[in-house]
């Protein structure tokens, strides 16, 4: 099996898209601790979370439905 955040890491190298989305302050505060405590950004300790879920539950996005981000042809 591809390491999926290895797979993650080069499909998002190319590109990349904005994402926004409501969060409970103690979801954004704990976000910030882990992030600090291993120097990430908010954006690469959440990227990283998500990936190591789907990595250790055998979840992956068939290529054909990853978004191409802003401007991208289909």
């Amino acid at each position: 099996m591809v390491n999926l955040y290895t797979e993650a890491l080069a499909m998002t190298a190319e590109k990349t898209i904005s994402m926004s989305f409501r969060v409970s302050p103690k979801f954004k505060a704990l976000l910030e601790v882990a992030a600090a405590r291993e120097n990430r950004s908010l954006t690469n300790m959440l990227e990283t979370l998500v990936f190591a879920h789907c990595e250790q539950h055998g979840l992956s996005v068939p290529h054909a439905n990853v978004s191409q981000g802003k401007g991208a042809k289909k």
